[in-house]
């Protein structure tokens, strides 16, 4: 059967009674949540931007530049002292011990072999086996042959066919030919006999039951009762609450959105703006006079103590380049800064 085709703007039965508890329960338990999901994603921004993408740079540093180095020089020292622990010790015993003595070995096992065993197998054991062989174990080899071929081919091998005869007839007749019988004569038509009346008891009453009874009920009950039930569900009740839950998400995604932007921009009039006007009217200014001070502080000490260095000791004081080359934050070049001391204090004539 086809579904019922339904106009674009139509609405289920159902829809009436059901949009204004859909509506509470979208307000009260959707809105919360995509709030709540909102401002968690909002926070994983943030913390991914302050937090962990900083904290990674800097172990990415420290990997760079503290543990790759010192990780390299322990290797290195550990594999220096593996090294000559487990290697150069041996390898000085093979290349100074083993192998000089090995050399010796080979050279005097040749020399043995060369002046000692080939004359002995040559000119001494091969004549001799050469000899035994020929005019000794050959014939002997050669009446054993002939004796042991005559010998199997007239009695071992027909009597080795009748013992083996004998016994393949005892085993068949003891082990074989009664449980074939047994099996031909009285299991099989037993067993099909059985199976026969299994068959007609436990399995065509039931495969009849299946076929004609139950199969035709539940084909019939489906057709005519459920799925009419069910497209009648779907289209006055499951699509109308689907339709409208999805509504609510995205009508409380906007909320949500609307409350995360108000939360923004009270965020920078209440705390950033403020904050960067204080930072550039206020602390910014007050900075630039503390260094100033700071600045007229130093130059009236390092004055005070030249003064002192020229009344204890009688010539003019030389301050360091390292002093003069400090600018307590400034962005004027090192350089451009002028030397007080050396401004102010001439030579004597």
């Amino acid at each position: 059967m086809e579904k019922p085709q339904h106009a674009p703007g139509a609405e289920g039965c159902l829809v009436g009674v059901l949009r204004i508890p859909v509506k509470i329960v979208a307000v009260l338990v959707v809105l919360p949540v995509r709030v709540v999901w909102d401002l968690l994603a909002a926070c994983a921004r943030m913390l991914n931007r302050h937090v962990l993408g900083p904290t990674g740079q800097g172990l990415r540093w420290l990997r760079a530049h503290v543990f790759r180095p010192v990780l390299r020089g322990l290797g290195r020292v550990a594999v220096t002292l593996l090294m000559l622990v487990f290697v150069w010790p041996w390898a000085g015993l093979w290349r100074y011990v083993l192998t000089p003595v090995g050399h010796g070995l080979l050279w005097l096992g040749r020399g043995v072999d060369t002046y000692l065993l080939r004359p002995l197998w040559r000119y001494v054991l091969t004549p001799v086996g050469s000899a035994l062989l020929t005019y000794l174990l050959r014939p002997l080899g050669e009446g054993l042959d002939r004796v042991l071929h005559v010998a199997g081919r007239y009695l071992l091998l027909p009597l080795g066919k009748g013992v083996a005869w004998v016994a393949w007839a005892l085993g068949m007749t003891l082990f074989v030919w009664p449980w074939v019988a047994l099996w031909r004569y009285l299991l099989v038509p037993v067993g099909i006999a059985v199976a026969w009346l299994g068959r007609a008891l436990f399995v065509w009453p039931w495969a009849a039951l299946w076929r004609h009874a139950v199969v035709p009920v539940a084909a019939a009950a489906y057709r005519y009762v459920l799925a009419p039930l069910g497209r009648a569900a779907y289209a006055c009740l499951l699509a109308p609450l689907g339709r409208l839950l999805a509504g609510a998400w995205h009508v409380a995604g906007r909320i949500s959105r609307a409350i995360g932007r108000g939360f923004v921009w009270l965020w920078r009039g209440l705390v950033a703006r403020p904050w960067a006007w204080v930072r550039r009217h206020v602390a910014t200014p007050v900075g630039h006079v503390v260094r100033e001070v700071w600045r007229a502080g130093r130059a009236a000490v390092r004055e005070a103590r030249a003064e002192v260095r020229r009344a204890l000791f009688g010539w003019p004081p030389r301050e360091p380049a390292r002093s003069r080359a400090r600018t307590l934050g400034s962005t004027t070049a090192v350089g451009s800064a002028p030397a007080p001391e050396i401004s102010l204090h001439e030579p004597q004539g």
